[in-house]
């Protein structure tokens, strides 16, 4: 091997069992693009050929987790696998105290109905659609501070994920600390295209809460593939395990909510983790009433047992070095062929730049929606919208927020695709690229109150 190469790398696992996929034509694709109102999510999955909806819940869980779901203890109180992914959390997160939910949005809300009072403000950087609408519903409202970068697509910004203090100290200034519950901090910033938030920056925002007296709550759903950034991109990291990056990281918070979903690799299940007892305390009353009993709060003892072993090998750097690298892999092979994406590639999915995509289609045609249900007739492969559906309306206008961001996400699933995968739906996006000019707008023919991206429906304009 020539001397400074850079070696190719492989998928660190061999597969043991298929699931076989089911191929399909364009028009049978067509058919079923109309019947789903042409939203991505109404689809039904044996109709997909190469599924890039979302990572959660999507994941391949490893023999170990396959094993450890034969290990469940099912009592309705005081499960030992309860117990097992409490020594994981603090292991491996440093939290001390945990509540297990059903999935990442039963933390949600929980979290939102202990911390919140009417018309407090929570800044974060940037919103994700569940977490703000808890926040909402809770009676707050939610502040984006997160740095200016993070809103330019094309920005190169190695770390647009960070909390831009300007705007923070101006909402404390406007506001006061006393109606800031507490600074909600995500790492690898799903909305602005899973860019991470950097350790420089996480630590300069723990100075400015203890000065404050503010809490920082973490959403650490992807919190490894951050670490995993952190490391390739911060000096002073690269030295450091993914493990002991993850630990750092957490230990700069407060408590988390946590989908377990994704990073950890279980199809269902999730938790509130905290360090405050009080705090602890009113939240697993709470999940007796929403959830379950606060040994099993909504999952069940086998996937607590999964859920406790995938939190190990999320940390494990070859097998986030080949997650990431995937991602990244992907989106080389669009920008290589000139399709507009987010820049630079995230942690958990290539998200492409539907304003650049289809300049022709107004931003209340929903281009990234209409993109997003064209690569599915074109190629078979689900992806979904990020833009001015996701982003939802003005409650005191009724108007579209326009945002900045209007992108289609491709969403890996960890440990299931191969590298031919990710050709083919490369090739598909082309296609679609190609031909781009003739895909026209949308319009609704049905509207959710709440989170209308989920189960929204829509016709073709003209």
């Amino acid at each position: 091997m020539q001397k400074g190469k850079k070696r190719s790398w492989a998928e660190p696992f061999k597969i043991k069992m298929v699931e076989p996929l089911k191929m399909t034509t364009r028009e049978y694709r067509q058919k079923c693009a109309e019947e789903a109102g042409y939203n991505t999510f109404l689809l039904k999955s044996a109709d997909v050929y190469i599924d890039l909806l979302t990572d959660s819940g999507t994941s391949a869980m490893s023999d170990r987790q396959w094993a450890g779901i034969m290990l469940g203890d099912e009592a309705y109180a005081g499960s030992r696998n309860f117990y097992n992914l409490e020594d994981a959390v603090r292991k491996f997160y440093s939290y001390k105290y945990i509540v297990p939910t059903h999935q990442g949005r039963g933390a949600e809300h929980i979290l939102s109905t202990i911390m919140i009072k009417k018309d407090d403000y929570v800044p974060g950087n940037m919103y994700f659609t569940t977490t703000r609408l808890h926040q909402e519903l809770a009676g707050g409202h939610f502040i984006d501070v997160i740095i200016d970068e993070a809103h330019d697509p094309n920005s190169e910004h190695p770390f647009k994920g960070n909390v831009d203090f300007d705007k923070l100290e101006d909402l404390r200034k406007k506001v006061g600390a006393d109606k800031i519950p507490y600074v909600c901090i995500a790492t690898c910033v799903n909305m602005a295209g899973g860019q991470p938030i950097s350790m420089a920056n996480l630590k300069k925002l723990r100075e400015w809460s203890k000065e404050h007296n503010v809490p920082i709550i973490h959403d650490a759903t992807r919190v490894a593939e951050n670490a995993y950034f952190i490391k390739v991109r911060e000096d002073e990291y690269k030295d450091k395990s993914i493990a002991e990056i993850v630990y750092e990281i957490c230990s700069l918070t407060d408590g988390c909510t946590m989908s377990a979903k994704k990073d950890p690799m279980v199809n269902i299940g999730g938790f509130l983790a905290v360090n405050d007892k009080e705090i602890f305390d009113k939240a697993r009353n709470m999940v007796v009433i929403y959830e379950g009993l606060h040994t099993y709060g909504g999952m069940a003892g086998r996937d607590m047992e999964a859920l406790a072993i995938g939190i190990e090998e999320s940390v494990q750097y070859d097998h986030i070095r080949a997650r990431v690298g995937q991602v990244e892999y992907l989106g080389q092979k669009l920008l290589d062929e000139g399709i507009p994406i987010v820049m630079p590639t995230g942690g958990h999915a290539v998200f492409l730049n539907a304003r650049e995509f289809l300049p022709h289609i107004d931003q209340d045609q929903f281009p990234a929606q209409a993109l997003a249900a064209e690569i599915y007739i074109e190629s078979g492969v689900r992806s979904m919208e990020r833009g001015n559906v996701s982003k939802g309306r003005n409650p005191e206008t009724g108007e579209n927020y326009r945002p900045a961001l209007e992108l289609v996400r491709l969403t890996l699933p960890r440990r299931v695709y191969t590298q031919a995968h990710m050709d083919v739906t490369a090739e598909g996006i082309i296609d679609v690229y190609e031909k781009r000019e003739n895909i026209k707008g949308l319009k609704f023919v049905y509207e959710p109150e709440y989170l209308r991206f989920f189960q929204a429906r829509f016709e073709k304009i003209g």
